[in-house]
């Protein structure tokens, strides 16, 4: 039997020909159609948003943080200052894998785990084209040894900038306080002017640099750099400099402020000299005190446990917030008040036998002066320092009325001081005990108060 023989069907093949061309035109005609749509959404109807956006890719604003004022004692000589220092800082976005680039640094740059926590920490606050600071303070040694290795880290580099110094150290800790990193709860407080501390890593954190940040801080200014694809700065095309702080000049005396300290020696305790003219702070001394550049790049947890445990409690402000017996320096005052009481005292004389009684009471109050100081009259009494006076003065005018007069002068309330953190002090009365201790006040507490002593307390 023959084999079968198959014809073509020459027209049912042109029939499928034609139907798949037209399918494929189709198809092409829809994806042309797609990428005419896409291209017009894209370079008509968003065009000022994707141009933005494509500038931005290019151009890139950085802030430049301003230098912080000098601070200088009333003669001009440099308390507070800065000076050029290293500091390691990490750009997150320019870095492939941070934990990585982390472990690595480690044999090149040695930093402590409290550099670690301050960055992490630094890293929710700052926007990922920033640089983060991650070790400060670098030395010239360890700059160059970085500078080597420098092709093994992308986006981590060294920059120069300054930090504070200061000139007296320990001696004026207190006074002038210092600047440390700033953390998440100055960055609440400073909500409001955030933008101005774009770039600042340091903010005052007690004394005088706390207390006039807003004078030393300055302005922030920008650079506007042209990247490259890969974040690389180029060059700079605009640039707004930053606004330095400005310089404060106190009343404090700095050579009077090393006497003070001289004379204090080792022991614990503070001195406060005032120019009686304007209140003008000439000296202020706390001892024991600190060393301030501790605090200015991130204070160790083991220095800041040594410092907070030690028994003589180094960072206690003896000058602003201890509270002290004001002993015979209240003398003058009460002589004030009862002259303007008009107690008849101003010609009248007593006889001062070195002891004090009250009536119907056996008790001596003793005077400083074993043997009394004899007649004296309120001149004799305040050049003397008669105690036998002024408990008799005291007993006279009563606690209440002492109070009164008193808080005239200031007394039990805060001075003012352009530091933060000043006690009261206290001046006790009747109504201050009873709310105190649920007690009456006793005649006795009232010669003691006469001469500076009992529950009166004064910050220096």
């Amino acid at each position: 039997m023959p084999d079968s023989i198959y014809l073509a069907d020459r027209q049912n093949e042109h029939r499928i020909f034609i139907f798949r061309a037209l399918i494929a035109v189709a198809v092409c005609l829809v994806l042309l159609f797609v990428l005419v749509y896409r291209m017009i959404y894209l370079q008509i109807v968003h065009h000022d948003t994707f141009s933005t956006l494509s500038q931005d890719n290019r151009l890139q604003l950085s802030p430049v943080p301003p230098n912080r004022g000098l601070i200088f004692d009333r003669n001009g000589v440099v308390l507070a200052e800065n000076q050029p220092a290293f500091h390691l800082t990490v750009t997150p976005n320019e870095v492939p894998d941070l934990d990585q680039t982390l472990s690595e640094l480690v044999e090149v740059i040695n930093f402590t785990t409290s550099d670690i926590e301050s960055f992490k920490r630094a890293l929710k606050r700052h926007r990922s084209f920033e640089a983060i600071p991650l070790r400060l303070n670098l030395s010239e040694t360890e700059a160059a040894y970085f500078a080597v290795n420098r092709h093994r880290f992308p986006g981590v580099d060294i920059n120069a900038r300054l930090t504070r110094y200061y000139t007296f150290g320990a001696m004026t800790a207190h006074a002038l306080g210092y600047v440390g990193r700033i953390d998440e709860e100055d960055m609440e407080q400073l909500e409001e002017v955030k933008v101005n501390y774009r770039e600042t890593t340091h903010i005052g954190k007690l004394g005088i640099e706390q207390a006039n940040e807003d004078v030393l801080h300055g302005k922030v200014g920008y650079k506007q750099q042209e990247v490259n694809v890969e974040g690389r700065k180029l060059k700079v095309l605009d640039e707004q400099p930053p606004i330095p702080g400005n310089n404060l000049q106190l009343t404090l005396d700095i050579r009077l402020q090393k006497v003070a300290g001289q004379a204090l020696g080792d022991k614990t305790g503070a001195v406060v000299a005032l120019d009686t003219r304007n209140g003008a702070v000439l000296a202020f001394v706390s001892k024991p005190s600190f060393d301030p550049h501790l605090f200015v790049n991130g204070i160790s947890k083991t220095d800041y446990q040594a410092l907070r445990s030690d028994p003589s409690q180094p960072l206690f402000n003896r000058a602003l917030r201890g509270q002290y017996p004001p002993g015979s320096t209240i003398k003058p005052v009460l002589a004030l008040a009862a002259l303007e009481q008009r107690l008849d005292i101003a010609e009248e004389t007593i006889r001062c036998k070195g002891f004090y009684k009250l009536p119907r009471d056996k008790r001596k109050y003793r005077d400083w002066k074993k043997h009394g100081h004899g007649k004296v009259n309120i001149q004799d009494a305040v050049i003397q320092s008669c105690d036998v006076y002024f408990y008799d003065l005291a007993h006279r005018m009563g606690i209440d009325t002492m109070a009164r007069y008193l808080a005239l002068f200031g007394l039990g309330q805060p001075t003012g001081i352009d530091i933060s953190g000043e006690k009261p002090g206290l001046l006790p009365t009747r109504e201050w005990k009873r709310k105190r201790y649920s007690m009456p006040w006793f005649p006795g507490e009232t010669l003691n108060s006469g001469i500076g002593q009992g529950y009166m307390l004064m910050t220096p």
